[in-house]
Formats: C-alpha cells, sequence, structure tokens
C-alpha cells in the first residue's frame, strides 16, 4: 500500500466528497464522523510520503502507468512531502472542531458543506501533489469552487465577499493558466520536471519570459499578496468561522508552495533573479505587505477581520525569504508555512469558539473573556506569541531565519521592516489580550450584591481539544524547528543558494 499512498492521498477524499450527500440523505448525523475518518487517511499518506522521501530521496508515482510526460506524474520530492502533511494534519484537526460551529452556524447546510470541505482539502492537496502544470490548475479550480460556495454562506457579507473573491480568484488562475500555455507553445510539455529541462535554452524568448510574469502574477494573486490583497480580509471575516479556520491556515500557504515550485523547480533560480527581476519586486511588494496588512489590523475591532489583514502581513514574510533568494531567506520561508499554518489555525479557531459563545467577535466585548474561557484564550495567546515571534514559539525561529536572510543579501531596509512588523503585531495582539484579560465589567452598585461572579464557560470539548492540539503544535513546531530544518526543509533549499 506505501506505494500507492500519493494516489491514496488524493483519491480517498475526492471519492467521501461525492458520498456524502448520498449518506447525508440517509442519516445527517453520519457525515461528521465520515469526513473525520475520511481524513485521517491522507495524515497517514501523507506521513508515509514523507517518511519514504526521507528514507530514500524523491520518487514519482505514474498515474494509470503512463510514464511521463504524456502521463500525468506525481512528483514527490521533499518539498510537497513536508506541504502534504501540513495540509493534512490542519484539515484533520479543523474537521474535529466543526461539529459543533456547524451545527449552530449553518444547521440546515450541514451535508453539503462536509461534502464541500472533502472537496476543498482534495483540491489543495492535489495542487501540491501533482507533477504536471496544467493538472495544478484543474485541482486549483477544485479547490476555488469549493472555497467560493464555502464562503458564500457565512454572515451578512459574506456573499458579496465571495463575489470579489470569485473575480480575483479567477483572474489570478488566468494569468496562471495563460503562463501554462505559453510554456506548453514552447517546450510542448506539462510535466514540471520535463518543462524544467527543457526550458533553459529559451530563457530569453519573450514567450517564456511573458509565461513567467504572468504565472507569477496570477500565484501573487492567490496569495492575498499586497497590493493584489483586495479580495482576502472580507473573505475570511465573513466565512463561517470552521471554513476561515481551514482556508486562512492552507489556502494562501498552498500558493506560496506554488511560488516557490514555480519560480526554482519549473525555471531556475537564474531566471527570475536574474534575467527578469522578479525576486527584487517581491521583496519590496512583501515588505509593503508586511507594513500595510499590520497597520489594518491594528486599526479593526472584529477579531476574524484583525486576523484576516494580519494574514496579508504574514504572506508577506513567506514571500520576502522566496524573494531574498537565498539560503536562510528561503528556509525562513518554508519553515514559515508550517508556523503560520499552526499559527493562523490557532487563532482563527479561537474566534470560531468566541463567535460560538457570544455570537460576534467584537473585541471591545471581550471584557472577562480570560476568566470566562482560560484555556480557549490561553491558546490564543500562545498564536499571539508566535505571530509576534516570542520563542518558543515556532514564528520565532522563522523570523530569525528571514532575518538572517535579510543580512546576508545586505538589505538592511528588510531587517528593519521585520523588526518593526513584531511591534506592529505586539499592538494589535496584545491590545486583545488587554481587553480579554485586564479590563473589567462595571460592578452595578444599584444592585444589592454589585459584585461580579465568574463561571467557567468553556466551548465544548470537541471545540477545545482541536484548539489546544494547534497551540502545541505551535510550540512543538517551534522546539523541533532545527530537527525539521536538518531534516527536510535543508533539503528543499536550492543548491546554488
Amino acid at each position: 500500500m506505501a506505494t500507492h499512498f500519493a494516489a491514496l492521498v488524493i483519491i480517498i477524499p475526492l471519492i467521501a466528497a461525492l458520498f456524502v450527500p448520498i449518506i447525508g440523505w440517509w442519516k445527517k448525523g453520519l457525515c461528521y464522523p465520515l469526513v473525520v475518518a475520511v481524513l485521517i487517511v491522507p495524515l497517514i499518506s501523507s506521513l508515509g510520503i514523507l517518511n519514504r522521501v526521507i528514507e530514500s530521496g524523491p520518487f514519482s508515482y505514474y498515474l494509470g502507468g503512463w510514464a511521463p510526460p504524456w502521463g500525468i506524474e506525481y512528483a514527490i520530492d521533499y518539498l510537497n512531502a513536508f506541504v502534504l502533511v501540513i495540509i493534512s494534519a490542519i484539515s484533520l484537526i479543523v474537521s474535529i472542531y466543526s461539529k459543533k460551529s456547524v451545527e449552530k452556524e449553518m444547521p440546515e447546510k450541514v451535508v453539503p458543506f462536509y461534502s464541500l470541505f472533502l472537496l476543498l482539502v482534495t483540491g489543495l492537496l492535489g495542487i501540491v501533489v501533482t507533477g504536471d502544470l496544467f493538472n495544478v490548475f484543474v485541482f486549483l479550480e477544485i479547490a476555488a469552487l469549493s472555497c467560493y460556495a464555502l464562503m458564500a454562506i457565512g454572515r451578512d457579507g459574506a456573499p458579496f465577499a465571495t463575489f470579489r473573491y470569485i473575480i480575483m480568484g479567477t483572474i489570478g488562475a488566468s494569468f496562471y493558466l495563460l503562463g501554462v500555455g505559453y510554456l506548453y507553445i514552447i517546450t510542448g510539455s506539462l510535466n514540471m520536471l520535463d518543462v524544467a529541462q527543457r526550458l533553459p535554452e529559451f530563457y530569453h524568448s519573450r514567450v517564456v519570459l511573458t509565461a513567467g510574469v504572468f504565472m507569477i502574477v496570477g500565484i501573487g494573486l492567490k496569495m492575498a499578496l499586497y497590493p493584489l490583497h483586495a479580495w482576502a480580509p472580507n473573505a475570511y471575516a465573513d466565512a463561517p468561522s470552521t471554513v476561515s479556520g481551514l482556508v486562512a491556515p492552507l489556502m494562501t500557504k498552498v500558493a506560496a508552495y506554488m511560488m516557490i515550485r514555480i519560480m526554482f523547480t519549473v525555471f531556475k533560480p537564474v531566471f527570475f533573479v536574474e534575467i527578469i527581476p522578479v525576486t527584487t519586486i517581491l521583496t519590496w511588494m512583501a515588505a509593503v505587505s508586511i507594513i500595510v496588512g499590520s497597520i489594518y489590523a491594528i486599526a479593526q475591532t472584529d477579531l476574524k477581520k484583525m486576523l484576516s489583514y494580519s494574514i496579508v502581513a504574514q504572506i508577506g514574510y513567506i514571500a520576502l525569504g522566496i524573494g531574498l533568494a537565498n539560503r536562510s531567506g528561503l528556509t525562513g520561508a518554508v519553515l514559515h508555512i508550517l508556523n503560520e499554518a499552526f499559527t493562523k489555525g490557532c487563532v482563527f479557531l479561537v474566534a470560531g469558539a468566541i463567535v460560538y459563545k457570544m455570537g460576534s467577535c467584537n473585541i471591545n466585548d471581550f471584557k472577562d473573556l480570560y476568566r470566562k474561557m482560560p484555556f480557549t484564550m490561553s491558546a490564543f495567546l500562545i498564536g499571539a506569541f508566535s505571530m509576534v515571534g516570542i520563542p518558543p514559539t515556532c514564528g520565532f525561529f522563522s523570523k530569525i531565519y528571514l532575518i538572517m536572510g535579510a543580512i546576508n543579501a545586505e538589505k538592511w531596509i528588510f531587517v528593519a521592516v521585520l523588526l518593526f512588523s513584531s511591534i506592529l503585531n505586539v499592538i494589535y495582539f496584545f491590545r486583545v489580550i488587554k481587553i480579554a484579560a485586564f479590563d473589567e465589567v462595571i460592578p452595578d452598585y444599584s444592585r444589592t450584591t454589585p459584585y461580579i461572579t465568574y463561571r467557567l464557560d468553556e466551548v465544548p470539548l470537541s471545540m477545545l481539544i482541536p484548539i489546544l492540539i494547534m497551540a502545541a503544535g505551535i510550540l512543538v513546531c517551534g522546539i523541533f524547528s532545527p530537527e525539521i530544518i536538518n531534516t527536510v526543509i535543508q533539503h528543499i533549499i536550492p543548491a546554488s543558494f
């Protein structure tokens, strides 16, 4: 079975997504346990894939026995094996969390929700596992269409926010597809490794230059990188809590994976560093994204909106590491994909828990929340520490590598941006902590007993345990960052770095 892990990681959730409506029509209550059970398979398969890569090196899986470039190849290396584990782990945790939240926020849409949930996970896994450029587009559309449908059933502003996302997402996918078409015209192939071998002799062709730019712009839209970010904050903030908890940690990170794959596998690093200065432009866009996203986050009074703008800032960290195009910078970028998946997953699940209990996410209403929900808010504190970059949380280690990358590149302005961004993170995260932990409700002295008593009012265990697992993941990824880098990430960095 280990040989077929690369296929199982896609086939099982895809088939299950088709069966969920049938089972839900018979008995709606079976959808939740089915989805949780199904998502265990991709996690086991992903861990098996990563273990095989670590022990034996990269390998390929030919779908239907058709060898590339004619057939579709699943080309597995350290990068996509690493990201597969992240996607499958976060998806499983969020699926466990989902039951109570979905039943409260959309009780009439439980069955279609879980079907679309599995389709979204299938699309994200497919984007990462495939070694075919057009197949990436197919899985990208599977993920996008299911994501649009899931986001549209959120709170009042969700339909309009989703409409903007559809427009921008379609433009991004079209740019990517045009780039793929141009590469096919030049190389006659869609297989990533085959294209990578044929491209260097055409690097100065205008068709290839156009293809490279189109693909990076399209992926930049999917990443929500400033100034291509306008669709993201409202879409993430207005989506149902469980959808935000899945999409926020994964969607933009998968787009970041695509950017790394295109820039350093399909093309050689020299193309985007020397032939067209994409890396230089990318670093400046990333720096602006970090600052602007953080400033907008400070201005928000809605927790989900604040976290949504912080996504724009955090994706800037990853883009900055990619754009620095050196060993330390790219190490920080790849490590930040892992760190952000757990950190954003943690804080968005906490936001969903607050919505579950309070019905809203207005930060000014969080007074005494630490006394009522101590475990949930402690998890939020760990997530906030990671966002700021306080050890031993995982965010500290990726930021250190990004700073080292900026120093090695002698880009001192980006060192200043990274340090300043941590101050901005302190401002908007610790404002929430201050209100929730230290601001007290004013006693009503007109009452016979003016003193306020507090009762523990945590979310159900099915929501609390996934939140605590995410928080534990932040600490574990931080403590074991050296082992993760030495075992996996160092093999992802191009030899020319």
